[in-house]
Order: C-alpha cells, then sequence, then structure tokens
C-alpha cells in the first residue's frame, strides 16, 4: 500500500482517541436538538400552566391599575403592593421556568452528555491564525451550518405563513369578540402556531443529531499509522515487551534457585526434569514444589543441590507428574502423596544414617505413580508430551 492510501483516515476512532478528545472538551453537540427539545418543553409547559399563569397576571395587571388613595399618596405602601405583585408573578412563572432549566440542563445528555473540561477554558492562539479561519469558512461544516440556516428559514418561514393564513379569518374576527374571550382565542392561536413552528425545528433537529454524531466520528478518524503508533504507546513497544518478560523470567528463575539449597530432596528424570520438593516437619498440609525445570535449568537445579548436598533421587515417572501437575510453591497433588511420602521416608532414612543412627536404607525402586499422572504412560490425558525416560529409581 502506498504512503498516500496510509495516510488517508479510514479507520475509526478508538476509545483512547474519543477519551482525550473528551479531556480536550470536544464532544459532539447539536444546538438544533437543544433547542427544540427546550422550546417543545416551553410549548407544554405553556399549554399545562398556562390557565394558571395568564389568570395571576391578569390579577396583578387588575392590582397595579387599581391604586387607592393611600397608596398614591404613600410610596411605601406603593412599595409594598408593587413588591407583592412581582413576587406573586415569579412564584407564578416559577413552575414553567424551573421545567424549562432543567430540561435545557439535561438535554445534553441527549448527544454529547455533560461534560466539564478545564482544557476548554484555556486561551488557544491557533484560532486567531487569519488562514486557519479563512479555511473554516470553507469548509465542508461551515457549508452544511449555511445549508441549516437557510433551511431552517424557509421551513419556519413556510409553517409560519401557512399556520397565520391558514387563521386570517380568526384574526380578523378577534376586533369583534368579547375581551375574554378574545384574549383565550388568541391564547389559542399563538400556542397553535407555536406548535406548528416548532415541530418544523424538530425536523431539522432529526436530521440534525444523526449528522453530528457522524460528522464527529469522522473528524476523529485515524490513520492506519496513527494506529498503529497508538498501539505501542499504550501496550509498548513488542521488542520491549518482550525483553521485559525475559527479565521477568529471569527474575523468578533467580528466586527459585535461591530455594532449591532449603530442598529436602530434588527428583529428576535424570536429565530432562528436576523438581526439588520441600517438607518441614510440623508444617500443615503437603510437601511443595520449591523449584522445577527441563533441560538447562534442571540441570541448574542439579548443580546446585549438589553443591548444596541436597538429596538427588533419579525417579523418571514421579519427575515428569510433579513436572506437569504442579507449579512452584505449590502442594503436591493428592494422587501422589504415596509415591513422594515414600521418597521422604528413604531421605529421612538417609539423614540418619549419615548421622550414624540407622543402617543405610533401600532406595525406592517401584514409586505408585498413577499412569494418568505421567505424560510417557499411554493411559495419561493430560497436556503435552514428555522426553522419554525410564521408570527404575537410582540415586546420585
Amino acid at each position: 500500500m502506498s504512503e498516500d492510501s496510509d495516510a488517508e483516515k479510514t479507520e475509526p476512532a478508538s476509545p483512547r482517541r474519543l477519551e482525550k478528545a473528551r479531556e480536550d472538551g470536544d464532544v459532539p453537540r447539536s444546538r438544533e436538538l437543544a433547542t427544540f427539545t427546550v422550546l417543545m418543553t416551553a410549548g407544554a409547559g405553556l399549554y399545562i400552566t398556562g390557565g394558571t399563569l395568564a389568570g395571576k397576571l391578569g390579577e396583578t395587571l387588575h392590582s397595579g391599575l387599581s391604586l387607592d388613595r393611600e397608596q398614591v399618596f404613600n410610596p411605601q405602601v406603593l412599595i409594598e403592593r408593587i413588591t407583592t405583585d412581582l413576587v406573586g408573578v415569579l412564584l407564578a412563572c416559577l413552575p414553567l421556568a424551573g421545567l424549562i432549566m432543567l430540561v435545557a440542563l439535561a438535554s445534553p445528555l441527549l448527544i454529547g452528555g455533560w461534560l466539564f473540561s478545564a482544557k476548554a477554558f484555556m486561551p488557544n492562539f491557533g484560532k486567531l491564525n487569519p488562514a486557519k479561519g479563512i479555511g473554516n469558512m470553507f469548509s465542508t461544516n461551515a457549508l452544511v451550518e449555511l445549508l441549516k440556516a437557510v433551511a431552517k428559514t424557509l421551513v419556519v418561514g413556510a409553517v409560519a405563513w401557512v399556520v397565520i393564513m391558514g387563521q386570517k379569518d380568526a384574526v380578523l374576527g378577534l376586533a369583534v369578540e368579547p375581551l375574554n374571550a378574545g384574549s383565550a382565542h388568541v391564547g389559542e392561536m399563538v400556542g397553535k402556531a407555536f406548535l406548528f413552528i416548532t415541530g418544523a425545528l424538530g425536523v431539522i433537529a432529526a436530521i440534525d443529531g444523526p449528522w453530528q454524531l457522524w460528522h464527529y466520528g469522522d473528524k476523529l478518524k485515524m490513520t492506519r499509522q496513527e494506529m498503529i503508533q497508538e498501539s505501542k504507546e499504550s501496550d509498548g513497544n513488542p521488542e520491549m515487551k518482550g525483553r521485559i518478560r525475559q527479565l521477568q523470567r529471569e527474575m523468578a528463575r533467580g528466586r527459585m534457585m535461591q530455594n532449591v539449597p532449603t530442598a529436602d530432596v530434588i527428583v529428576t528424570n535424570p536429565t530432562h526434569y528436576a523438581v526439588a520438593l520441600k517438607y518441614a516437619d510440623g508444617q500443615k498440609g503437603a510437601p511443595r514444589v520449591v523449584a522445577k525445570g527441563i533441560d538447562e535449568v534442571a540441570a541448574k537445579i542439579r548443580e546446585l543441590g549438589l553443591e548444596h548436598k541436597v538429596t538427588l533421587l533419579e525417579a523418571p515417572a514421579l519427575a515428569r507428574a510433579l513436572y506437569k501437575h504442579t507449579d512452584i510453591d505449590e502442594e503436591i497433588p493428592e494422587k501422589l502423596f504415596s509415591a513422594v511420602a515414600e521418597v521422604l521416608a528413604y531421605v529421612y532414612q538417609l539423614r540418619a544414617y549419615k548421622t550414624g543412627d540407622g543402617e543405610y536404607p533401600d532406595r525406592p525402586r517401584k514409586l505408585a505413580v498413577p499412569p494418568e499422572m505421567d505424560p510417557n504412560d499411554p493411559a495419561y490425558q493430560g497436556p503435552g508430551a514428555a522426553s522419554p525416560g525410564s521408570n527404575n529409581g537410582a540415586l546420585h
């Protein structure tokens, strides 16, 4: 693939890129959807509370135009009267205002969600670049915004014209209607016009919402090289990760080798496997594997064992079974209790002989290793394969 095609932003934005954009205060937003939601809420609120609100405003207007002598000649009484009327109006408007404010605060949840980013408040002098500003004026987004503005003007204007012309006769008839009936009729016509015009804005909002989501995703698309670089930064360079894993293995091996001198016995294959076992008097549970390895690691375990005078016992089937079914610092499986108990009994008798307390013990020759535990046995059904070896025990 050529460099030009590699530079094309064809990959969707990664979660890390979306998170970084959000940290920078960049999230999808639809002003048309937010405006439509608030206006519809205001219209519904007026429809529900309009009667109460109109009655309260009418009472306030009547009260404000009805002044007695004391109020005219006593400014204090007049101020108290005006304050009472204003508080009444505010209380009457409070439910509607509270509902609109609540919806205005909740409208960002429709697209983008709530966001507070300190980076959005930082000055960005790049926006003062005239060349960049001119480029933005002729961008695809600017064209879309222009088309939306024209569409809003045409749609709202057309709907308003249809609504007004449809109620032309009713508007002319208001002049001969009684005051109360005319006022109610005006409110009905205004509410109907409001709902129709706001509904027209809803059509634009229904188009703008998906467009903003698509535009935001398209804006944050990444090139293949950016995806590779981000993967390296988040997951680490593969070569470096391999080196770290190697160092971790070496450190774990070093810690394991430190446990070899404390072992009671090292069971070998004799060359392919080596498993060091430890069982302290009075400890709870079964003997534990303190070190294990194959080939070069097994040779190192045997070397350390000989250096620190740890008993080495050649028992290939048991060595293979212990290696396959037990991890470091883990108790041996229950099926191997009998075989390991025989090995430890031999080790303890050998120690007693070396201190002059007892006779030289016979080395274990046939250990009770279940066939299904030995990787070399045809009855074995566990994972992996083992190196060939004999089942005859021999002491080193």
